[in-house]
């Protein structure tokens, strides 16, 4: 099995977040920005590396900046060590 990346999963998780606070489900936010909703969970559990121009819908649909959907550098830090 392959070992899912921690920055990945931080990264899901951010998302995660931000589309609860704002309400949606995950089909829901899935239908809004136009993508399955199983690429939507697989993000959301850091299992898919996920392509620049998808973060930019995510961020559009959750009224956010995309930087502020990663995990901030002392986290990624962590993980590193």
């Amino acid at each position: 099995m392959h070992k899912k990346n921690p920055i990945l999963i931080e990264l899901g998780l951010k998302i995660r977040e931000f589309r609860k606070s704002k309400g949606y489900s995950q089909e829901g936010f899935a239908d809004e920005i136009g993508l399955d909703r199983t690429y939507v969970g697989g993000i959301e559990r850091g299992e898919r590396n996920i392509a620049t121009l998808n973060l930019v819908r995510i961020a559009l649909a959750l009224n956010v900046e995309v930087g502020s959907l990663f995990p901030a550098i002392n986290i990624l830090k962590k993980i590193q060590q």
